[in-house]
């Protein structure tokens, strides 16, 4: 058991050391074709199957770094790329444990990193541990000229212990944590009405979550039932501050900031409940949820900015405080009947019940003229009820066809009282409902044995939408045709979503399609391919009612439009070289092509502000090729190598992002 052992508290201990999650795809880890024998070895009482590659990563990077952190962000070093550990009693009556699987990845700093873990005996319980680090960069919009950063660390980790995990009752208890940290940058609006100048602020964020659960699961008759109860707490204490020597001055006027000060914790609990039902009978079938969570907000916000504005000099302080409340109620039930051999009938009926209730303040007192500004909220709730019945008959084999109606009824009321001191709670209740109906209905047809077709459509219409955004006129379109014989498999479709909205004060419309083809195919087993290929239109427009122009802003309307044509194809090829070499050579294209111009506006005027970010025309490639070669049975060397390329065709404020990088790989994957 000591040869055993090793390597499980070897990855166990590293796990809470070090890094990873994945989110750029990236040519390593090493995949396919496994090294040693998949039934592993015996050990005493348990069979052992298990990997480790280590490696080295190497990266060279040219132009826009921090655009290439956001994206890819991996560097130099030492990794523990990739391991697995399975462990099996081999009488399923192991003394402690009957099994044990650990799977890691990309240990020793890289950026994203992760470590599972599961270890359960047969009938008595059952322990899963998930642990993830994620190293967040973002150098912030080029808009910002450098004035918002964020380059924090993100670190999540989650227990559950399951006791008679194989029984038809079961206790569970679980253990979540997430924790983010590191510096940032972010800007304030301050003096002139908030139409002056912007100031840069430094913070170290600060947030942590913690979650407690613990439930039972039964089954009685056929009707399976599941309690749990779980508290949430959650705290954030980010301070804020200038950012430096100059963050505060301004080279074009006389407007200053002179000091700065903010700081505004939020504490809060989520005490909350879920129970769900189910089951299945020769005619019917049902199942029901209904969770309610009631959580609890305390926040205070003090803000004291000092310095001048163009009227003289400017101090004030601001005070945001209260005590939230934020009971949630959400109930669902879903019935299918099946009256017949051909037909099935669906219902589903959901409730949500939303509010935020306090007495909560905003206070703003400036010290220079006197005055004071005074909001008071004191409720905020949303109650959405939806419904929705669906019909589906299979008139043949190979044909089957579905309709369905959707509605939706939902309210906002809320409390928010005048800037007058003297009557600080009014207790005048807006309120505002819109409904939502929609018709749906489609096909699912085998052609022929391996072609099938997909077909779906949903019309609907919200007679009052609460935003601009929100769905008034829309339909969406989804079809899809699938091949699948033997080696060869390939797919193609259609996606449209369209929304056509008016409203009083703006208008807004959508339009997106998107067009799909992939394949693959294995033509032996020592030769495969896949490739694909999609296209996605985003057309949107909408009205814009904001501040802005030289040499102070002043109230401006304009139309927002952005056009968007994307193009993404990959291609990719696996060769086998007799049983002892393995060659992979993949390539990934996205190229957004805009609206077809080739440059911007010069800058200067409010319609070429608003002309230059219609569209952002760019591209980004990705070659990538991988080498794997058995060393010996348990042994296999391999090396990769991936280039990646950003490229902007023009930028707002000339601040082009491009970028290219080499990375690349060499590991020994050890499987024993």
């Amino acid at each position: 058991m000591r040869r055993l052992l090793i390597p499980v508290l070897f990855s166990v201990c590293a796990a809470a050391y070090v890094q990873e999650l994945a989110a750029q795809e990236t040519i390593a880890p090493t995949t396919g074709e496994r090294v040693g024998s998949a039934r592993g070895e015996n050990v005493g009482a348990y069979n052992v199957v298990q990997s480790w590659e280590f490696g080295y990563r190497y990266a060279t990077v040219g132009g826009d770094d921090g655009k290439y952190r956001s994206d890819v962000n991996y560097g130099r070093g030492v990794r523990l790329l990739s391991s697995s550990l399975t462990v099996n009693s081999k009488d399923g009556h192991g003394k402690w444990f009957d099994e044990i699987v650990l799977t890691t990845q990309g240990l020793g700093n890289d950026p994203y990193e992760s470590a599972i873990l599961r270890v359960q005996k047969n009938r008595i319980y059952r322990y899963d541990m998930t642990w993830r680090l994620n190293d967040y960069y973002n150098p912030g919009l080029t808009t910002a000229l450098g004035l918002h950063l964020q380059n924090t660390s993100q670190r999540w980790q989650d227990h559950e212990l399951t006791l008679f995990p194989q029984s038809k009752f079961r206790i569970h208890a679980g253990y979540g944590h997430n924790k983010e940290d590191g510096p940032a940058l972010s800007t304030v609006n301050l003096f002139e009405n908030e139409r002056g100048d912007i100031f840069t602020l430094f913070s170290n964020v600060r947030r942590e979550y913690n979650s407690y659960r613990i439930g039972v699961d039964g089954e009685w008759m056929g009707i399976r039932m599941s309690v749990l109860r779980r508290w949430e707490f959650y705290k954030e204490d980010t301070p804020y501050s200038l950012g430096g020597p100059g963050a505060g001055l301004n080279p074009t006027d006389a407007t200053t900031l002179t000091q700065y000060y903010r700081s505004s914790p939020i504490h809060g609990d989520t005490p909350s409940w879920l129970g769900i039902i189910s089951s299945e009978r020769r005619l019917v079938a049902f199942n029901g949820r209904i969770s309610y969570a009631g959580g609890t907000r305390n926040f205070v916000q003090n803000e004291s900015p000092a310095g001048t504005g163009l009227g003289g000099a400017e101090s004030y302080v601001v005070l945001t405080y209260g005590n939230a409340k934020r009971p949630t109620l959400v109930g669902d039930f879903n019935v299918a009947v099946f009256p017949a051999g051909r037909w099935t009938i669906t219902n589903n009926t959901s409730v949500s019940n939303q509010r935020i209730v306090g007495d909560s303040t905003y206070e703003q007192f400036s010290l220079s003229t006197l005055n004071v500004t005074l909001l008071n909220f004191q409720f905020l709730g949303v109650r959405l009820i939806t419904n929705s019945t669906d019909v589906r008959f299979r008139a043949t084999k190979k044909l089957s066809v579905f309709a369905g109606y959707r509605y939706s009824n939902r309210e906002i009321r809320s409390i928010q009282s005048s800037s007058d001191p003297t009557t600080p709670f009014e207790n005048t209740l807006n309120s505002q409902v819109n409904m939502i109906h929609a018709g749906a209905f489609g096909l699912n047809w085998t052609i022929a044995q391996p072609l099938r077709l997909h077909v779906a459509a949903e019309v609907g219409h919200s007679d009052n939408p609460f935003t601009s955004i929100d769905p008034a006129n829309y339909h969406t379109i989804d079809a899809r045709l699938q091949y699948r014989k033997k080696a060869l498999s390939g797919a193609a479709g259609y996606k449209q979503n369209y929304n056509n909205n008016s409203m009083t004060l703006t208008s807004y419309s959508s339009h997106s399609r998107n067009y799909f083809a992939n394949g693959s195919w294995a033509a032996n087993s020592w030769f495969s391919i896949d490739a694909g290929y999609n296209r996605l239109h985003l057309d949107t427009a909408g009205g814009l009612l904001f501040f802005g122009g030289l040499p102070r802003s002043t109230q401006q309307t304009g139309t927002s439009v952005y056009l968007s044509n994307i193009h993404a194809g990959n291609l990719g090829a696996r060769v086998a070289i007799r049983g002892r070499a393995d060659v992979y050579v993949g390539y990934n294209i996205t190229r957004d092509a805009g609206d077809g111009r080739g440059s911007l506006q010069t800058p200067g005027t409010v319609s070429a502000l608003l002309y230059n970010v219609q569209t952002f025309p760019l591209s980004f490639e990705s070659p990538m090729a991988r080498l794997s070669i058995r060393v010996t049975d348990k042994i296999k060397w391999n090396a990769g190598y991936q280039y990646y390329g950003y490229h902007q065709d023009f930028a707002v404020n000339s601040v082009l992002q491009n970028y290219h990088a080499h990375t690349g790989y060499t590991s020994l994957l050890w499987a024993f």
